[in-house]
């Protein structure tokens, strides 16, 4: 038998130990995120709250993996993921709060305050406390009479309402909400419930400040943006009247926020934006007319559009053709080059990320998603 080359031995050792550190990183990230969802949608015991609550929680101790998903070759994400999804499927189920309706009360990432006035009140007689802004978002909701619809409420909405609901949001981006949040935001509510007259029932500060803690930290593990560079190389920069035609033939709009953002001709929903690469020079229809940048910035809010792997793949497509119409190269934050591979791992990431976010009922691009990482 003829001797093995050593570089083919070398090689196939290399491999061996490449294999093991992916299984490896990937088991020590679940295990992470494993415990942060364990603790962010599970009751504490000495919290205080209420103990017929149940909150949601992945149907078994396992996350949808980690947030990263390590991927050698194009196309290797599909495989990698049916793995996850498998093992998802096989777990037993637990109790869990599915995502509630886009405008009922949402008690798993909302503090609830019911209040059922002892008349039935016009909108008028809200107009106070509708007013009044608190350290997170609150949406006010009615019914007409128990049983019907929950609707949400402002100052032209028409009454009379029978039932009320206070909802302060327990955490976003800006973080979670604070003791000094919940605290102010339930005294505000028993002056109120004592102005109408209503039953009220308080929760408990601390409990609800630490539940808003929780999820904050949950939410960190699942809120990943995705970063395509579109860059001039050797220093080159790119004609703000040329970006903006290409921008708009491509399907882009350009906004008041000082981005292009592709929209959904189907939905008229936001899928991904276009950036200038210069964060601190905003586009505008005027500045474009004078401006000439290195490059563009391709951003997907993963948690926030419907179905993040379709419009990842939309993405990946506007990515490389603007790329060859401006003749860029396409690279990472870093400004290394993207090949085929890496975008196949950056897609592995967004679909484990949506696998992750769905198990633990948090819809990408539904209601809870947008509330929570807004």
């Amino acid at each position: 038998m003829p001797a093995l080359n050593p570089l083919f031995i070398a090689l196939l050792i290399a491999g061996v130990v490449l294999v093991i550190g992916v299984v490896i990183i990937n088991w020590v990230q679940e295990r992470r995120v494993r415990r942060r969802i364990d603790a962010a949608f599970r009751k504490p015991a000495a919290a205080g709250l209420d103990a017929d609550r149940v909150e949601p929680m992945l149907r078994g101790a396992a996350s949808a993996g980690a947030t990263s998903v390590a991927v050698q070759e194009a196309g290797g994400e599909e495989e990698a993921l049916a793995d996850v999804e498998s093992d998802i499927e096989a777990l037993p189920e637990v109790p869990v709060h599915a995502e509630v309706d886009s405008i009922a009360p949402d008690a798993d990432i909302e503090l609830v305050i019911d209040l059922e006035p002892e008349q039935p009140v016009q909108t008028v007689a809200l107009a106070e406390a509708l007013a009044t802004r608190f350290g997170k978002p609150v949406r006010w909701l009615g019914k007409r009479a128990p049983g019907l619809p929950w609707q949400p409420l402002d100052a032209s909405s028409s009454g009379p309402w029978q039932v009320l609901a206070a909802c302060l949001l327990l955490a976003n981006r800006a973080g979670a909400a604070t003791r000094e949040h919940i605290d102010e935001f339930l005294q505000a509510m028993s002056r109120f419930a004592a102005a109408l007259p209503s039953t009220i029932s308080v929760s408990d500060v601390a409990g609800e400040a630490a539940r808003a803690e929780e999820i904050d930290r949950f939410c960190a593990d699942l809120d990943v943006q995705i970063g395509l560079t579109v860059l001039k190389a050797d220093m080159g920069q790119i004609a703000g009247t040329r970006l903006r035609g290409v921008a708009e033939a491509a399907g882009f709009r350009l906004t008041p926020a000082g981005q292009f953002d592709f929209v959904s001709d189907e939905t008229g929903a936001t899928g991904f934006s276009l950036q200038n690469y210069k964060q601190e020079q905003p586009f505008t229809a005027e500045s474009l007319r004078a401006l000439a940048t290195p490059g563009v910035v391709l951003i997907l809010d993963v948690p926030r559009v419907a179905d993040p792997v379709r419009v990842f793949d939309q993405m990946r497509l506007a990515a490389k053709r603007m790329t060859h119409t401006l003749d860029c190269v396409l690279v990472d934050d870093n400004r290394r080059a993207l090949t085929d591979a890496s975008l196949a791992a950056i897609r592995g990431q967004v679909q484990a990320t949506a696998a992750a976010l769905r198990a633990a009922h948090i819809e990408p691009g539904g209601p809870r998603a947008l509330r929570l990482f807004g």
